[in-house]
């Protein structure tokens, strides 16, 4: 039964970051020998984070007063994630770049994809389970929403949007590699907030193919072309055009978006 709003929202969410910060101490400290297992592991719980929140503050976009309380929460919880979740991609773009730089091999970034996208499903599936408890009120009649459409604009333009904040977002994170982390996180979820204002309403300003498939996945299935052209391939193809400059140092990354 519901029993509150966002507040209750916001408390499941502080539970996710807390359970999550715990299973990577315990797969740190008890799978150290195992480092490919451990590796999986850690990229895995980091992306189930950053979909998991992102389900649930997806609900409160409508929490008054719009847009500044959604904006708000989507610069808080891109901090927090920034803070907790240091070392892991949460990407899909963020670990091509990786590879392309050299900083990672083949089969190494395959695996780190094939995590981001396994906590994606993962994330979809535990969020609604949660959401048919009904914890909340924003939890009501969650589950009976289809296909959201985020696109409120024609597949072209979309795939131009998300290919052009993929750039934005991917050259942001080369400029600012050598800033304090404790500057470089808030600047990060500053540009984040910021394309999140600039195209949340037109494509959901997602940038990131795993966040984006955890989010919309009926959308996927209903017209699995458009959204993978539009979520996966713009992208991927905005990362491809600043790989160039990336250096190989294990750069890594952590992305939330969208309200």
């Amino acid at each position: 039964m519901a029993v509150g709003g966002v507040g209750t929202s916001l408390l499941l969410m502080a539970g996710i970051v807390g359970t999550v910060g715990l299973c990577r101490r315990l797969a740190r400290r008890r799978l150290r020998s195992r480092q490919r297992l451990r590796a999986f592991l850690l990229e895995m719980f980091s992306t189930f984070q950053i979909c998991a929140c992102t389900n649930e503050l997806c609900l409160l976009g409508d929490a008054e007063p719009k847009p500044h309380a959604a904006l708000t929460l989507t610069y808080g919880f891109t901090v927090l994630h920034g803070l907790t979740l240091s070392g892991s991609a949460c990407n899909p773009c963020g670990t091509l770049q990786l590879m392309w730089a050299g900083g990672t091999s083949l089969k190494a970034g395959g695996l780190q994809i094939g995590a981001q996208f396994a906590a994606a499903v993962l994330a979809r599936a535990f969020m609604r389970f949660l959401w048919s408890l009904e914890m909340a009120e924003t939890h009501l009649g969650a589950l009976s929403q289809r296909c959201g459409n985020p696109m409120q604009i024609t597949e072209v333009q979309a795939f131009c949007i998300e290919l052009l904040f993929s750039v934005v977002f991917q050259l942001t994170i080369l400029r600012v590699e050598r800033v304090h982390p404790r500057y470089k996180v808030h600047l990060i979820a500053l540009l984040i907030t910021m394309l999140v204002y600039a195209g949340g309403n037109l494509t959901g300003a997602i940038f990131n193919p795993a966040l984006a498939y955890s989010l919309h996945a009926n959308c996927f299935y209903d017209r699995f072309l458009s959204y993978s052209l539009v979520y996966w391939i713009a992208p991927s193809l905005g990362t491809a055009n600043t790989h160039e400059d990336t250096e190989p140092e294990g750069r890594q990354q952590i992305t939330d978006t969208q309200i």
